[in-house]
C-alpha cells in the first residue's frame, strides 16, 4: 500500500481526506501544527478508522522538522492542505498568509526532490479566479488580481508548481480548485472545527442555530444576485475527499502532469438560500441580520466541474442539504 503525507491532515478537509485514503487502501500519515485545527479531530478518527493514525506535529514552514519526516516515513505521495485560509484574516494579517502559504509549498517542493517524491495534490481554491466575467468558471477561465492575500498567495502557489513541474518533468502535480466546503461526516464525528469565531458561512450558521451566536450577519444584501446575497458553490467536505483520492490515483498513471481541475456542484446558491435551507431541513430557528459588506468578497462564483467527471471520473453525490444536515449532526455532537 502507498504512503501519503497529509499536510494539513488534522484539518477539516485534510481529516476527511484521510478517512477516505484509508477507505481506499492507502496509509495516510498526518503532519500538522495544530494552528488551525483540534487534537479532538484525532478521537474523531481514531473512532471512524478503529486505529490512531500516524502523527507528527510539525510545522511545514520549520525545513528541518519536516525533513526528518521525510526521511523516517519514506512516503510515495504528498496531499498538501497545510495553509492558512481565512479570505477576511488574510486582509488583515497579508505578511504572515503570504509567509506560510508560500514558504510551506517551496520546503515541501524542496523536500520531494530531495526524497524523489514525484505526486503531489496541491489544494488550492476558486479564489484564484476573483470575481469572474463569465459564470461558471471552467479552467481555462481568465484569472483575475485576486480579492484577497489568500486568494493570492494560491495563485501564486498555482505558478510555483507550474514552473516546477516544467524544470522537474518527473514531478507530477495536481492543482485542485475547490469551492466551498460544507458539511461533516455523516457520522457526526468529524467536521468543520474553526477557532474562535468563525469565517465560514455553514459553521457560523451552526452556532448561531445552537445559541453559541447571539446572530448571524449576512455581509451585505445589495450585491447584484437574485435576493441581494453573495452566490458561493457549496461542495460537500466528503466528495472533496473522495476528489483528493481520484486525483491521487490519476496522477499515479501519467508519466508527467500538472493539471488543475475544478471541483463544486456545478450550480450556485445564495447565502440566504443556504441559511432558509439550513432551517428548513434541521427544523431549527436562526436569527439573522444584514450588515455590511465584508472586504474581499467575491460577488457570486460557481463552477464547470466537467474536467473533473471527465478525467477523474468525480462528481458531486451529496446535496446542499446533505451537508447542512451533517454540519448541524456534528455541531450538535460538539455539544455533548
Amino acid at each position: 500500500m502507498k504512503k501519503v503525507l497529509v499536510t494539513g491532515g488534522a484539518g477539516y478537509i485534510g481529516s476527511h481526506t484521510v478517512v477516505e485514503l484509508f477507505n481506499s487502501g492507502f496509509i495516510p500519515v498526518i503532519v500538522d501544527n495544530f494552528s488551525n485545527s483540534d487534537e479532538r479531530v484525532l478521537q474523531g478518527l481514531e473512532a471512524i478508522l478503529g486505529f490512531k493514525p500516524v502523527l507528527h506535529t510539525c510545522d511545514c514552514i520549520d525545513y528541518e522538522a519536516l525533513k526528518q519526516v521525510f526521511s523516517l516515513e519514506k512516503p510515495d505521495a504528498v496531499i498538501h492542505f497545510a495553509a492558512f485560509k481565512a479570505v477576511g484574516e488574510s486582509t488583515q494579517q497579508p505578511i504572515r498568509y503570504y509567509k506560510n502559504n508560500i514558504d510551506s509549498l517551496l520546503i515541501l517542493l524542496e523536500l520531494m526532490n530531495e526524497f524523489q517524491v514525484r505526486d503531489l495534490v496541491f489544494s488550492s481554491s476558486c479564489t484564484v479566479y476573483g470575481q469572474p466575467d463569465e459564470l461558471p468558471v471552467s479552467e481555462n477561465s481568465p484569472q483575475k488580481t485576486a480579492t484577497s492575500p489568500y486568494g493570492y498567495s494560491k495563485q501564486v502557489g498555482e505558478r510555483i508548481l507550474t514552473d516546477a513541474c516544467l524544470a522537474r518533468p518527473e514531478l507530477r502535480c495536481t492543482l485542485l480548485r475547490y469551492f466551498n466546503p460544507i458539511g461533516a461526516h455523516p457520522s457526526g464525528l468529524i467536521g468543520e472545527l474553526p477557532f474562535g469565531i468563525p469565517n465560514n458561512l455553514v459553521p457560523y450558521i451552526a452556532q448561531t442555530a445552537a445559541g453559541i451566536r447571539e446572530k448571524l450577519i449576512i455581509h451585505g444584501n445589495d450585491y447584484q444576485t437574485t435576493d441581494g446575497t453573495c452566490i458561493r458553490d457549496y461542495i460537500h467536505v466528503c466528495d472533496l475527499a473522495v476528489a483528493h483520492v481520484r486525483a491521487l490515483q490519476w496522477l499515479d498513471g501519467q508519466s508527467q502532469a500538472c493539471e488543475t481541475f475544478n471541483l463544486g456542484q456545478g450550480k450556485g446558491n445564495s447565502v440566504k438560500e443556504v441559511i432558509d435551507t439550513f432551517v428548513r431541513v434541521n427544523n431549527v430557528p436562526v436569527h439573522v441580520e444584514i450588515g455590511p459588506r465584508r472586504p474581499g468578497d467575491v460577488e457570486q462564483v460557481w463552477a464547470n466541474a466537467a474536467k473533473a467527471l471527465q478525467t477523474l471520473n468525480w462528481k458531486t453525490e451529496r446535496s446542499l442539504a446533505d451537508g447542512l444536515q451533517d454540519a448541524w449532526r456534528w455541531q450538535q455532537h460538539l455539544g455533548k
